[in-house]
């Protein structure tokens, strides 16, 4: 089976709002906060095996630019200065796929270590 690929990526600043869209015929609609604390950046993430930090306080988080990084990812920038993560095209689908199970999982992180989405 083939892998979905991309067909469009639509970026809404006034509504802080990625859409992404791929050839199986799915589309998703994944706001910057989301995707802010949803980041693959080694930073945030560690760079050994495990979850990494949680990253908290990015409610109002918006999007100031998404660039291609070759055939194979997205880097997006955020007004909050982030701009190290690559979202490949099978992340972000799966970040699309999975949004509601990845953001309880977020929010259960964030309650578990007294943290708040600010």
């Amino acid at each position: 089976m083939s892998r979905p690929w991309p067909t469009e990526l639509r970026v809404r600043r006034g509504e802080r709002t990625l859409t992404a869209s791929f050839d199986d015929g799915t589309s998703f609609v994944l706001d910057a906060e989301y995707l802010r604390v949803m980041t693959a950046s080694a930073l945030d993430r560690g760079h050994g095996a495990g979850p990494g930090r949680t990253v908290a306080g990015k409610r109002g988080v918006g999007l100031v630019d998404v660039r291609p990084v070759g055939r194979y990812a997205v880097r997006i920038a955020f007004d909050d200065g982030h701009a190290s993560g690559f979202y490949g095209w099978d992340a972000l689908y799966r970040l699309g796929r999975d949004r509601d199970a990845l953001w309880a999982d977020y929010l259960a992180r964030l309650e578990r270590e007294g943290l708040d989405r600010g």
